[in-house]
């Protein structure tokens, strides 16, 4: 079963047990994948999907962070359960040993001695990575091997 077909399974079955806070990040889910489709013009791939569950999941992590600094607690416990629900459809995050080791084979592949190859680090851990490391982290990770 495709994500897409599992987002839309379990979005009949929140219907059936009236769980709205679930139904409505589902729905929120399906309508910003439909989106990114519109966008691209064609049907997302796995790896897609991924990227657009990724990217809701750090747009939520953001806003949990601007809630918390604003005392907000009310829109704190609503994001984290929509944070939660997200992440039931993600593959489970690399642990900081996996990531060091995904690094540190990066930096040997592409050659890396400096922070000017960066770039060329990165590139390659993204695609490896993508919906199980945080980029922000792997960023920190990088830029501390190659310091």
């Amino acid at each position: 079963m495709s994500l897409k077909e599992i987002l839309t399974s379990d979005m009949k079955q929140a219907m059936k047990d009236k769980d709205k806070e679930t139904l409505a990040v589902l729905r929120m889910l399906k309508a910003a994948i439909q989106n990114e489709e519109i966008k691209t013009g064609n049907e997302l791939t796995e790896d897609d999907l991924l990227t657009v569950l990724s990217r809701e999941l750090k747009q939520r992590q953001d806003a949990k962070e601007e809630f918390a600094k604003a005392s907000r607690d009310d829109l704190v416990a609503q994001q984290e359960a929509e944070i939660k629900v997200i992440q039931r459809y993600l593959p489970e995050p690399l642990t900081s040993e996996e990531l060091q080791k995904i690094v540190k084979e990066a930096i040997q592949v592409t050659g890396a001695s400096s922070m000017k190859d960066m770039g060329k680090v990165m590139s390659t851990i993204l695609p490896k990575t993508k919906g199980r490391a945080n980029g922000k982290e792997v960023n920190e990770m990088v830029r501390s091997f190659l310091n």
